[in-house]
């Protein structure tokens, strides 16, 4: 009984395998198509979006465009592909910007990008393009039951960028004085960071290097100027605590202010 049922079993593997070659062999527009519809119902989204790419231009100006357009971008999203599912999701919105399926185009458009994000320490023009990509669909469908799919997503790729921030200012803070004043490049990057990613996770995290960069860089100032800059370090803390008042960091934040406080009364 087992190998009847191996023997049928093969059968119908080599049947499936080999109507897939016939398919990739015929110039029968509708027969690719069909044969897409049923390996995607198959979860064989590779075989789908290899069928559909060669003949999707055929349907061009037909009532079938939309559905093998979006069984194409659809294909490569769910084998993971998401750079080229963008471009199809982003070819069919362009092509059929009220189409049936240009709600969900835009919004797989935009998440097939978030979940193609790079990690943080590599260029992140990719998440850039995701977050404008779900940005545009939020623009274009604020009522959308996947609304706050799309911003939690936003959020996510933001805290990256704001990372991506935080890295770049600590390196200069760890740089000190080397060639130069280095706190003042940290300070920089990290309050750049807090005014384009205000609600960010990442935001305690950047106050409290912009406090340790002025105290740092008033401890190396020359003397005639100590005294400002531990001024700025006074300022600094008392904006950190007033935000973060049960901060982790609160004992480090207090014995900095200890120390600049010196500085400011003599």
């Amino acid at each position: 009984m087992r190998q009847y049922i191996y023997i049928i079993f093969s059968f119908l593997l080599l049947s499936s395998c080999g109507e897939y070659q016939r398919v990739l062999k015929s110039t029968d527009a509708d027969y690719h198509l069909d044969f897409a519809k049923r390996a995607f119902e198959e979860k064989k989204y590779t075989q789908a979006a290899t069928a559909l790419e060669p003949v999707v231009t055929v349907f061009k100006g037909t009532e079938k465009a939309e559905d093998a357009l979006y069984l194409l971008a659809l294909s490569n999203y769910e084998n993971k592909d998401y750079e080229t599912s963008g471009t199809w999701f982003k070819t069919y919105y362009n092509r059929f910007p009220k189409g049936k399926y240009t709600e969900l185009a835009r919004y797989f458009c935009g998440y097939g990008y978030y979940l193609d994000s790079p990690d943080p320490q590599l260029d992140q023009s990719g998440t850039i393009r995701a977050i404008q990509e779900l940005q545009a669909f939020l623009d274009f469908y604020p009522r959308s039951d996947k609304v706050s799919l799309a911003q939690n997503a936003i959020f996510e790729l933001q805290d990256k960028l704001t990372l991506k921030q935080l890295e770049n200012a600590q390196l200069y803070y760890n740089l000190g004085t080397y060639l130069g004043n280095n706190y003042q490049s940290a300070i920089i990057v990290a309050k750049n960071a807090i005014k384009d990613y205000p609600y960010s996770k990442y935001k305690e995290d950047l106050e409290l290097l912009i406090l340790k960069a002025r105290y740092q860089e008033a401890r190396e100032s020359v003397d005639e100027r100590k005294a400002d800059r531990f001024r700025e370090v006074v300022d600094e803390y008392y904006s950190y605590i007033n935000n973060y008042p049960d901060s982790p960091h609160r004992e480090e934040a207090d014995n900095i202010f200890k120390i600049a406080s010196k500085y400011t009364q003599e």
